[in-house]
Parts: structure tokens; sequence; C-alpha cells
């Protein structure tokens, strides 16, 4: 028997039906992933489910006695409250009908206290939330405020897992976590699914998170929910050939409609002998097309690359930061060179927004050097989040002051900009406020991508993002020609953009020290292949070990540098900063007024020389590489 069914439910805010006839019914022990674009509707759902909102028309029928709870994107939490307090407010009620028992009040019915109490477990709670505590690896004695974000939705899971309930509903439940807590979650609610009775439902834009827990991708498509059985990727194939079939049909209906109206305008002749049931026919063709929901547009990313930087963005040499006693950064050192795509992959706190201040020049190390490249233009995701006016209009948002945007070389009308991030005219004048989270995020990159920019900051740039924009970001960034620096916990994100990570190991895993940074290449899943191979050696006992280092002599032998090459390694760090030096000073020169007024005939020569070094700074780079490798 299903535990929850939905049937024939209507739901509209303004014109645009959210739920048009939309039904669901959910088995016990399906972890189902609700997926759709922003604003179509998908946490108000997932309210209907919980029973916090009712739907306009249509039928939510409930197996009795079906608990359920609901973990909102932002949960609340009683100002002050203690992280055990918060956590068995899941059990209120058993807490409080114990404590009635235990007063005994006189004429209190105490069998029937009893037997409720017996049924909500209340006898055991205490037992209950410590499990809960201890299990989600949480503090009770700290303070709710005092925690992360990321804390805070642990403390909520808790508050939720400790009422058992036959139905969890979660709202973007990966929302503030790092990737090790993203992890830590999958295999909580894989296991808590586990139990024939247990059903979970909830709202993610995370692809890899919804392939590790889903074992059903249920849709909601302009106002129509549709089931797809297994993973994501299964769920991306069949959905695109419903698109191809859906565009068919759609163009066979236009074209017969369109002979129908050309026969109905036809002259007299025809019109006496046309026939009644093909005018109905034509009523209700009329009547299909105007009725008919188009898919929603795509959005437009285009990125203006601005001027292009020198060959090196910035060059760490031993660079720490040191706050106190702390060491967030030991000893990292690292080379970015125009065109890479970096991720930035750690827990949250271990320094990841301050290792990306130090790499842009915005900090200065407490050891080691930093050196930036020249002519560099950084727009940053996370300064513009933070400044956003929930007031303004998205019109005075994207271009304050102006009716037109220069982007990628070419004048566009701000009204025009805002609908290729699907935004129409007609909300160009609504305030900032009134907009989802993932409509919010969309006016951020709107208002990033309006900038000339060859370095991107992106921190965490995916949060609330729909899944098809979300790909349409990443196409835009592999085909961008400036550098990118991208913090994100999402994990498949990492993998399709990044070329290279740094990622943070300083805990005892790998025996690191803290605030130590390694570079690797590749994303995500070649960062965590190298980090188990990493794990494996350094378990392995040091005997082991020993017969590889003696046979790796030899063959070090045998690639050590000849004198000729040595004086070569040693004399190209001081070349390449001569040429950097020179290629900033040309730059400098080729930017001044002055030299088109006073020294036009030097342009050329000094355009192509700003060339040549650029070619030489190439080759450098690579011997360097070469000859540092052996």
């Amino acid at each position: 028997m299903a535990l929850l069914t939905l049937s024939d439910a209507h739901l509209a805010f303004g014109h645009v039906p959210l739920l048009d006839g939309a039904a669901l019914a959910l088995e016990p022990g399906e972890r189902v992933a609700l997926i759709g674009r922003n604003g179509a509707g998908k946490s108000s759902l997932l309210k209907i489910l919980a029973g916090l909102e009712k739907a306009d028309d249509g039928t939510l029928q409930l197996q009795t006695g079906l608990t359920r709870v609901y973990v909102a994107q932002e949960p609340l939490f009683e100002a002050g409250a203690s992280v055990f307090d918060a956590v068995a407010d899941g059990v209120a009620e058993a807490r409080a009908l114990r404590e009635r028992f235990e007063r005994h009040e006189p004429g209190e019915d105490l069998d029937a206290l009893m037997t409720r109490i017996e049924a909500l477990g209340g006898w055991t709670w205490e037992q209950r939330v410590t499990e809960a505590l201890q299990r989600l690896e949480l503090d009770g004695a700290s303070r709710v405020e005092a925690l992360s974000g990321g804390m805070k939705k642990r403390v909520a899971l808790a508050r939720a897992l400790v009422v058992a309930p036959q139905l969890l509903l979660l709202d973007e439940p990966t929302n503030h976590l790092d990737i090790g807590a993203i992890e830590w979650l999958q295999e909580l609610l894989v296991s808590r699914s586990g139990s024939s009775a247990a059903a979970l439902v909830f709202v993610s834009h995370d692809r890899a998170f919804i392939d590790a827990v889903a074992t059903r991708i249920v849709e909601l498509d302009r106002g129509q929910l549709r089931s797809y059985p297994g993973s994501f990727s299964a769920y991306e194939a069949t959905k695109a050939r419903e698109l191809e079939n859906e565009a068919l049909e759609n163009a066979r209906a236009d074209k017969l409609l369109a002979q129908e109206e050309v026969w109905i305008r036809k002259g007299v002749e025809a019109r006496r002998t046309r026939s009644v049931g093909r005018v109905a026919r034509l009523v209700k063709l009329r009547a299909q097309r105007q009725a008919r929901r188009e898919q929603l547009g795509q959005v437009k990313l285009e990125l203006d690359a601005g001027l292009p930087p020198g060959k090196i963005v910035a060059e760490l040499k031993d660079v720490s930061m040191r706050y106190g006693e702390r060491t967030l950064i030991d000893r990292f050192s690292a080379t970015i060179l125009r065109g890479d795509k970096v991720g930035l992959i750690g827990p949250n706190g271990v320094g990841k927004t301050t290792l990306l201040k130090l790499i842009l020049g915005e900090l200065q190390p407490t050891g080691g050097s930093v050196r930036q490249g020249t002519r560099l233009q950084v727009a940053y995701f996370d300064q513009m989040r933070a400044g956003l006016d929930l007031d303004a209009t998205l019109a005075d948002t994207i271009s304050p002051g102006s009716e037109w945007i220069e982007t990628g070389g070419a004048r566009k009308h701000v009204m025009s900009y805002l609908t290729d991030f699907l935004f129409s005219p007609e909300r160009a004048n609504s305030p900032v406020r009134t907009l989802s989270g993932g409509e919010r995020n969309r006016v951020l990159l709107a208002r990033l991508f309006a900038l000339p920019a060859n370095v991107l900051v992106l921190d965490e740039p995916t949060n609330d993002l729909d899944i098809d924009t979300l790909e349409l970001l990443e196409e835009l960034l592999q085909a961008y020609a400036g550098t990118v620096f991208l913090v994100s916990h999402d994990r498949r994100f990492l993998d399709n953009v990044v070329t290279s990570t740094i990622a943070w190991e300083g805990d005892a895993t790998f025996g690191g020290r803290p605030g130590f940074w390694r570079e690797y290449e590749g994303g995500y899943e070649d960062w965590k292949q190298q980090r188990e191979r990493a794990r494996v050696a350094v378990a392995a006992p040091a005997v082991a070990v020993a017969p590889k280092a003696a046979s790796a002599a030899p063959a070090a032998a045998k690639t050590k540098l000849s004198y000729k090459e040595q004086r070569e390694l040693d004399g190209l760090p001081a070349r390449i900063e001569a040429l950097e030096a020179e290629q900033a000073r040309i730059a400098a020169e080729l930017a001044s007024g002055e030299l088109y007024t006073q020294r036009p005939q030097e342009v050329a020569g000094l355009q192509a020389r700003h060339d040549e070094i650029e070619t030489e700074l190439m080759a450098a780079l690579e011997r360097w590489e070469v000859l540092g490798s052996r």
C-alpha cells in the first residue's frame, strides 16, 4: 500500500499554474529526487506533501498513522537554544507527556497518558536524542547560533531523525555542506531508508548526490509530475528522447493547424461546401494550441573575457598564512597560468577564501611570496551575492542608471539581456526580494557576466541553480578563455569544469601538517583517486617501501641534470621575471593615451614585442617545468 497518494493537484500563484492536475504515489522504501526548473514549484509541492500547505484543489491521501517530517532549506531554531534542546524539539510531545506523567496531577488519566507515551517512545526520548547526536557527530552543549550553516543543517537532520519518521522530506539538503558532509549524508540517507517502511522525498540539483541516493526521479515540468525509475543518468537519456518526440508532435500539430487556417479562409465556393465537422476540428486545434504550455527556454550565457592578461596569473612560493596560533596555509607553492580552471576543495573553515585572496593579492602572506600577473580584471561572484539589494528592481540590479549593457563587444538593451536569463520584460521592474533563491542566483550571474573580466572567482555558484542552467554554465566556463577559480561542493560540476585542483590535506589521514595544501591535475574524481593511492602509501609498512626506494635510485641517477642543464634551470626564474617585467612595462605604455598622441609610430613595434614576449614566456615556462620535473 502506498504511504502517500496525491491526485489531480492544482496550485497557482498568479496566472501560471505551478501544479496543473499533478499526481504522485509514494511506496515504502522509495527515495525520490524531485527535480525541475527554478520557480517550477518544487518547494511548494514538498510543503504540500508535508502537510504545511494545501493545494488549491486535489486530494492527498496518507496511510493511517503516517509520521512525516520536513526539513527546510534554511532551518529555524529557538533563540539561545542548545544543540541538545534543538534536537529534542523533535520529540517535544513525548517529552511533555512524560513530564505530565511524572507530575501526575489530580484527576489525570494516567492509563491513557501511559498508552500515548509508549506509542511515542517517550520513556526513552533522552536516549534517542543522545544517539542522534552521536550519529551526526554533534556536541549537545553547543549553542545553535554559534554553528556554521552546515552544522545547523546537521542539527535539523538530527531533529528530524530522532522522530524516526516513515516519510522524510528534505529541501536542498546539500546546501551549505562541504563535500565530506555531503558524502556522509548520502550514506546516512541510504542506510536509513533500508527499512521497508521508511521513505524519502528530496529536492536537489546536485547530480552526484541524486545519483547516489535516489531510486526514482520525479520531474515537475509545466505543472505535471513525470516519473523516471532509476538513476539520474537514466533519466537524462529518457528525457532527451521525450523532448525530441514532443517537439515532433508539436510541429505536426502546428502544420495541421496552419493548413486548416488556410482552408477556412478560402473563397466563397469553398465556404459553401465546407464541412461542419472540419470547422469543429479547427476550433479544437485552436484551443489545443492556445492551451499548450511550451517548454521553458534555455538561459543564454555569454562571457566577456576582457583584455588578455600576462601568461602567468599568479606565482606562489612557500606561501604561509597564520592567524595567531592557527595555521591556515603552510608553505604552499603553485604557478597559475592564463586559461587555467582551478577548483579549491576542502571542508568549511579551512581557508579556501583566504588562499584565493592570497593568490589575487588581496591579502599579504605571513611567509613566502606571491607575485601577480599583469592586466588582471577580476570579477567575484561572492562579493556580488553579499551586495545584492533586495529592494532594487531587476533592471537596476543588472544595469544601474542605464538602459543599455555593453557585453562581448556588443550593446544590448537591459530588457533583452534579462530575457536571455529567462526573465520576462514584465518582471524587469519587480524587486529582487520577490525572486526565488534560484532566480536570485540567475540575477547574480547576469550581473557578473555583464562585466569584462579575464579572471572569474566563483564561490559556490551552483547553489539553487536548476540542472539545465548548471549544464549551460558548465559549457560556458569550459569555453571561457580566461582563468577560473571555483570553490564548489558540487562534485559533478567540478569534474566538468576544472583542469586542476588545489586540495586541503591538513589532517592526520595523510600525515598532513596543519595548513597543508596540495595541487593535483584534473577534477574531483581525479583528486579522490590520487588521494586514495596516497592513503594506501601512507598506511604501507616502512619495510615494504624500502626496496622500492632502493630500486628507484638508479633511475634517479639516469635523469640527473647535466652541468649545463642545471645552470639553465638556475637562470630560468630570473629570465621569466625579466620577461614579465618587460611585458608589464610595455602593457603600461600601450594602455597610456600619450603613446598614441606623441609616439604613434612606436605602437606597432611595442605590440609586436608584447606578443613576442608571450611566446618566449611560454617556451621558458615549459622548459622550466621539464627541467624541474627531472
